[in-house]
């Protein structure tokens, strides 16, 4: 099928939910991605920070075709070893003793605000509401929407879930404020990605920790897009020294199979009993077998230190760019990181430039370029970016 079939097709028959570019990609092979036409990028959007490993990735592709020989799919109704090895991959040492798979982020989000309600229930506490932060986002379910602190994702859908509320991001004496009685869990990003990629400061998230310590408020940290060593470290949180009650995990977990995982401590971890939850399709023997091949590789010694190299590259070259004018401000940790714009540059019309260049990046947020590339970014392609990103802006006037 060509191109202009595909486009066709999809226009007449997909839901218009996406504004897509005029690219369709045929394969991909280490950060390199190619269309159609026979066009290559260099990809820094790992498919929304899914594809950590890039493409083709032997490893994972072997663990992948050998569990698929095997057994895809059987149901939670039976033990399958895959999923076995990961849950116990994800809490020893973690500090968490168990785990939930699902399909996405948002059902992990969805999990870690059913367990937290679920926790308040059986204590017979009238403490169902979640405290979220504005610009957040958690997802795109009913509830998950509502959740997110970004009324563009919600508003439409009304009636919405009721028992969430939302206070400004990084302003710790809001969200002191807003924890009245009925508030069971504060719910965050530690790293917001798609309002703009903002961290949370050290201060304000510790500070956060301590008084959910104080209050007995259970933490919930979305790392749906932070997790899986994409800020240099397993879980972002780790930079903070702290260790929330529930913490969610997706894109990068499985290299780009489909997962979520929402993992619990304490007796938090304990609240679910047969019946009080599930899934088809989530914890399948594919994913999971998938899921323990990105472990095993991301968190070795060697890999971690690229990723710490490469991250410190990525942010130099980031930094060299703040001498245009109308770039406002560069945020971010490990490989994530955002080049925020004047409001007169739009950010998408960057984006296309750079593809015309031969890159693919993100915009996110407030006009900003969001900069998500497999975690087998190498400091040559990191170089190569930057220098095509400062060509554009060398010949922008604004």
């Amino acid at each position: 099928m060509d191109f202009e079939k595909i486009r066709q097709t999809d226009s007449e028959h997909y839901m218009s939910v996406f504004n897509r570019a005029n690219v369709c990609f045929t394969h991909g092979k280490g950060n390199k991605l190619y269309d159609s036409f026979g066009n290559e990028y260099t990809d820094f959007t790992a498919g929304i920070a899914v594809n950590c490993l890039g493409y083709g990735d032997p490893d994972l592709v072997g663990a992948i075709a050998a569990q698929a020989e095997k057994l895809i799919h059987v149901s939670n109704l039976y033990y399958n070893e895959p999923q076995t090895v990961l849950c116990e991959t994800l809490t020893s040492g973690t500090g968490f003793s168990r785990v939930f798979f699902s399909n996405s982020g948002a059902e992990a989000n969805e999990c870690a605000i059913k367990l937290a309600r679920k926790y308040r229930y059986d204590r017979g506490e009238n403490k169902s509401t979640v405290l979220c932060a504005e610009e957040s986002f958690h997802g795109r379910t009913l509830t998950t929407a509502t959740a997110t602190g970004q009324e563009k994702y919600s508003k439409p859908y009304a009636p919405l879930t009721p028992g969430f509320k939302h206070v400004p991001y990084n302003d710790f004496a809001a969200l002191k404020a807003a924890l009245t009685d009925d508030v069971g869990a504060i719910m965050l990003e530690p790293l917001q990605g798609e309002s703009g990629v903002t961290p949370a400061s050290y201060d304000y998230l510790v500070n956060v920790y301590a008084l959910c310590k104080q209050t007995g408020t259970l933490l919930i940290l979305d790392e749906v897009q932070t997790g899986v060593m994409r800020t240099g470290k397993f879980f972002c949180f780790e930079h903070y020294g702290i260790s929330p009650d529930i913490v969610t995990l997706a894109k990068g977990l499985a290299g780009g199979v489909p997962i979520g995982a929402t993992l619990a401590n304490g007796d938090v971890a304990e609240t679910f009993k047969p019946g009080d939850h599930g899934s088809t399709f989530g914890g399948n023997p594919l994913a999971c077998a998938a899921a323990n091949a990105v472990i095993n590789k991301v968190t070795s010694p060697e890999f971690s230190d690229a990723i710490e190299r490469a991250g410190r590259r990525l942010k130099d070259r980031l930094m060299e760019l703040r001498k245009y004018k109308f770039v406002k401000d560069v945020r971010g940790k490990g490989l994530i990181f955002g080049l925020q714009l004047d409001e007169k540059l739009p950010a998408a019309s960057v984006v296309g430039r750079m593809r015309s260049e031969g890159f693919l990046i993100a915009a996110a947020g407030h006009n900003t370029l969001r900069f998500i590339p497999p975690l087998t970014i190498t400091p040559k392609e990191i170089d190569l970016m930057s220098a095509a990103l400062a060509k554009i802006f060398s010949a922008t006037n604004i």
